[in-house]
């Protein structure tokens, strides 16, 4: 492992001296450097993330919810990749609804909007939903959204759709609250 970065730390120093070589002969200023530092960070761009005391507390505030009606759900939390943060089954929960719940808090965030759309439409006849890669038409997944912009989604599954909706929007009515507004 040692001779490898001791061959890697070489490569790189043989590499940077020809790269200096090949350089024009004008001296980095103070302002250039300025100049590619700003053309640098104007390629990035700052992003919010849920984070997993974040994802806790919205989780126990749907399951509040659940818990005052007495249902027993799965209740998941996922960034706005689609992937899992948290994960909560209140005891006797079918083993089912996990898969479920998951695929309704990623349904959210891949169409950023509601299960219950997805839902709906296949209810009016829009069958074309269900070849919709993530669509997940069940009530029970919302987008987690702050200033506009998609942070995660949360997904309930374990009692009927609408019940699992209601539990979502538990969670995710808590987040104003966790952000303080």
């Amino acid at each position: 492992m040692l001779r490898v970065l001791a061959t890697l730390l070489i490569s790189l120093t043989f590499a940077a001296a020809a790269s200096a070589q090949l350089m024009d002969k004008k001296a980095l200023t103070l302002d250039g450097a300025k100049k590619l530092a700003a053309a640098a960070e104007a390629q990035l761009m700052d992003k919010k993330a849920l984070t997993l005391d974040g994802a806790k507390k919205l989780a126990a505030a749907a399951e509040a919810e659940a818990t005052k009606n007495n249902w027993r759900v799965v209740i998941v939390i996922v960034d706005d990749g689609g992937h899992l943060v948290y994960l909560e089954r209140i005891d006797d929960t079918q083993t089912g609804s996990i898969d479920v719940a998951i695929a309704k808090a990623r349904g959210a965030v891949a169409y950023k909007r509601p299960t219950k759309v997805f839902e709906d439409a296949v209810t009016g006849g829009r069958n074309v939903i269900m070849a919709l890669p993530h669509a997940m038409p069940v009530e029970g997944g919302l987008p987690l959204v702050v200033d506009g912009k998609l942070v995660g989604g949360i997904g309930v599954s374990g009692v009927t759709s609408q019940q699992d909706g209601q539990i979502a929007k538990a969670g995710a009515d808590a987040l104003p609250k966790l952000l303080g507004r």
